[in-house]
Formats: structure tokens, C-alpha cells, sequence
């Protein structure tokens, strides 16, 4: 009697763990930022973007979640061809999001598989495109069409994606950096350092030729204000000895004989100078005035 009243209070515990049991796995929640995808036997049989207590077949529908914001893909690093077939090395982020949960699984199966196909048909774009872009045009930010490139990738990848009704939509791509490959590096720094000194040699060049027009001219104007000045002062002399001239004839007109006795007496300074002993004839004019007859 003991062990019938003990099996039949366990029945009861064990209708209401089973009902708990199950109510607790048909019950679900829904968040803002993700899609609810309901699975029946593998099939999609519905998909949930409300957020909000919703409720499955227990035992039969299984829920899966996929992420409804907007997600960050790291696309590889790609070398590819310039249109001056120089190589470069670009580095890329994309933000896409999940616009079709049904199609991206149907088609793409998971958010990996998805990440990964959108980078090579990303990767595809970007290598036809900028093949179609001069180095400088893509490293040289002032004359850079990278912004009109980036569109230009953007739309054709969604046009890819929207024909193989992939559910998901590119919405931005932006190129992070833009460098040679390692092994061009050197060779590139080898050739930029020649070129800057042979830059720099053609402004030395320039310089020097400058330098010698403008010594040059300036050697030209001096010689002409020396020759200037050296005819001007030759002019100043001569009126000087000109009006000098004037003066002399002047005074000796007014008055000859003591012109005559001044030119005398002034050569005496310049003959006797130093006291030499000199001989003269009696007749001399020196004698004449140092006699005093």
C-alpha cells in the first residue's frame, strides 16, 4: 500500500516536470538586434525580426539567430595591378548587413559563408576597378578617385548580390591603407632616392647658373659706374685745370712782373730744396733777384 501511494504522487510531479519541460523549450525571446529563424526538421519554416515571447513546436522546431545590425568584415589584404602596371597592396573594410535571413541561409548558409563570399566578390571588384586607376590617382590624397571608386564598388557588388538573391546588402566600403609589396619596397626607395637626387642636383645646377648670371650682371653695372665715375672725375679735373688756368692768366695779366717774381721765387722751393750747391750765371734771373741787380 506504500509503494502504491508513493508511485501514485510521483505521477502528478512528473506531468507537471514534463509540462514545465515543455512549455520551457516552446517559449523563446527575440531581441532588437537579431533574426529569429525557426527550423522544422532542418526546413525554414518561419522567421522572426519582432522582438518579443514567441513559441515553437517543442522537440520538433529548432531556433536559430542571426545578428540584424550592421556588421564589420575585415576584407584580406589584396596585391593587384595599377593601370601603370605598378603593384600595389590594399587593405579594405566593408559594413554589410543581413537583409533576407531566408535567402542568406538558403543560399549562403551561415554568417561565415556569407563574410566570405561577400569579400571575393569584393575582392574581384576591387582588383577590376582600380586596374583601371594610375598609382598616383590612388595613393596621391589631394588627387585621389578613391571616394568615386569606393560607389563605384560599392553598387556593383550589391548588383551582384541582389541577382544571386544572397539576403544581404553591402552597405559601405572604405580603404584602410594603400602599400607597395614588401619585395617592391626597396627597389621603390632605391628609385625614389635616385630621383630626388637627381631633383635635387638640377636645382644645384640651376642655382649655380643663377648665381653666375647675377655675378655676372653685377660684375657688368659695377664696371660701368667705375667707368661712369672715372669719366666724371676726369671732366672735374680738367675744368678744374681749366678754371685754374683762367685764374693764372688773370693775375699775371694785372700785374706780370710780380707773377713772374711769385713763379720765381716758388721753383727756388723746388730747386734749393735740400740745399744743394748750384752754379748759375751772373745773367740768370735767379741771380738777378738773389744779387739784387
Amino acid at each position: 500500500m506504500i509503494k502504491l501511494k508513493g508511485s501514485k504522487m510521483a505521477i502528478p510531479v512528473i506531468l507537471v516536470l514534463v509540462i514545465l519541460f515543455t512549455a520551457l523549450t516552446s517559449l523563446y525571446i527575440t531581441i532588437p538586434s537579431e533574426y529569429a529563424v525557426v527550423r522544422q526538421f532542418g526546413k525554414i519554416v518561419s522567421v522572426i525580426d519582432d522582438p518579443g515571447l514567441n513559441v515553437k513546436l517543442p522537440f520538433v522546431q529548432s531556433i536559430s539567430r542571426l545578428p540584424k545590425c550592421t556588421l564589420l568584415y575585415d576584407v584580406p589584404p589584396t596585391e593587384i595591378n595599377t593601370l601603370d602596371k605598378k603593384r600595389i597592396m590594399v587593405d579594405y573594410y566593408a559594413i554589410w548587413n543581413i537583409t533576407d535571413p531566408q535567402r542568406m541561409i538558403e543560399t549562403l548558409r551561415t554568417q561565415l559563408a556569407a563574410e566570405s563570399r561577400l569579400g571575393d566578390i569584393i575582392y574581384s571588384n576591387i582588383r577590376t576597378e582600380l586596374g583601371k586607376l594610375n598609382f598616383d590617382q590612388i595613393v596621391n590624397l589631394e588627387n585621389s578617385s578613391r571616394d568615386d571608386f569606393d560607389v563605384v564598388v560599392k553598387n556593383k557588388v550589391n548588383d551582384i548580390l541582389k541577382q544571386n538573391g544572397n539576403g544581404i546588402n553591402l552597405v559601405d566600403i572604405k580603404m584602410k591603407r594603400a602599400d607597395l609589396p614588401s619585395t617592391n619596397e626597396q627597389s621603390v626607395y632605391t628609385r625614389m632616392i635616385s630621383e630626388r637626387e637627381s631633383k635635387a642636383q638640377e636645382y644645384l645646377s640651376q642655382g649655380d647658373a643663377e648665381a653666375i648670371k647675377i655675378k655676372a650682371e653685377t660684375d657688368r653695372e659695377v664696371g660701368e659706374m667705375l667707368a661712369r665715375a672715372d669719366r666724371e672725375a676726369k671732366e672735374i679735373i680738367a675744368e678744374g685745370e681749366k678754371e685754374a688756368a683762367r685764374i693764372y692768366n688773370e693775375a699775371y695779366g694785372k700785374d706780370p712782373a710780380f707773377f713772374e717774381l711769385y713763379l720765381t721765387l716758388d721753383s727756388y722751393a723746388t730747386t734749393l730744396n735740400g740745399e744743394p750747391v748750384i752754379i748759375i750765371p751772373s745773367k740768370s734771373p735767379y741771380a738777378k733777384y738773389i744779387i739784387g741787380y
